[in-house]
């Protein structure tokens, strides 16, 4: 156990806190998360989803977090108020959602600071974020029809994100850094899971060394490599990392070693 808790632990849900077939997570997380806070420590949910899907999963304790949202495009506190926001230039961002529709096995989905918009070749996916993942969605007719500023542009890749990953990432990459959002997501954006936890410690004065921080995926790398303590799932599919970095079965496992349970 660590000689002294950290100020803030940073979660990754989808693969980390839950298999990626799950939409709940285990009740014996929620009295985990109300214990630390009660000892000065703070939860932060840090995912690609948005705010309402996260407010769902976390609903027992959804008042006592804070949030980094869209893979670290938008940043809620404990009263949901914005914390802060990165936004897409708008022209460049649609060019690229016009890029995703033309790949024969992709559907778009454009974020906002709170929806989920879809341009729907093939029925679905609209339904799946809604029911499994628990976003609010907006179906749109065409890019152009979204109608607030964006946040993160996503592939829902159906054959696959690898197999997506060299035709949009070379093209856009340097642009908007791609993440491997899961087996079936590209997630592009100006935000990554570093700068917008950067900014969510700037904004709570917390040094990047008192944080703790788990992921399983790619997209968690900026995350990892920022804090004081990082942690892997055992499950992880990433391999290449520092010898420095600690494993763990279940993030339940370590927050309970924190608490000296």
């Amino acid at each position: 156990m660590q000689a002294t808790l950290p100020r803030l632990i940073a979660c990754d849900i989808d693969g980390t806190l839950m298999a990626y077939d799950e939409s709940t997570l285990s009740p014996r997380l929620f009295p985990l998360i109300r214990a630390l806070e009660e000892r000065g420590v703070l939860f932060c949910p840090a995912s690609g989803r948005q705010y309402a899907s996260l407010r769902r999963l976390f609903a027992p304790v959804a008042d006592r977090l804070v949030y980094l949202c869209e893979n670290g495009g938008i940043l809620y506190g404990r009263g949901g108020e914005v914390l802060g926001r990165t936004v897409m230039e708008r022209a460049r961002a649609l060019a690229l959602a016009r890029d995703i529709l033309a790949q024969p096995g992709c559907e778009l989905l454009l974020s906002g600071a709170n929806m989920s918009y879809v341009c729907l070749k093939q029925p679905g996916l609209d339904e799946r974020l809604r029911h499994f993942t628990g976003n609010r969605v907006t179906v749109l007719g065409a890019p152009e029809e979204m109608p607030e500023e964006i946040v993160k542009v996503s592939a829902y890749c159906r054959d696959g994100a690898a197999r997506y990953a060299p035709l949009l990432g070379p093209v856009w990459a340097k642009e908007f850094p791609m993440a491997v959002g899961g087996p079936l997501w590209l997630d592009f954006a100006l935000a990554d899971k570093g700068t917008g936890l950067r900014a969510l410690l700037e904004v709570l004065s917390i040094d990047p060394a008192e944080v703790m921080a788990f992921g399983d995926n790619a997209n968690d790398l900026p995350m990892l490599e920022l804090v004081g303590t990082p942690y892997l799932v055992n499950r992880s599919p990433l391999r290449e990392v520092p010898a420095y970095w600690r494993r763990c079965e279940r993030v339940e496992d370590v927050l309970e070693e924190l608490l000296g349970r």
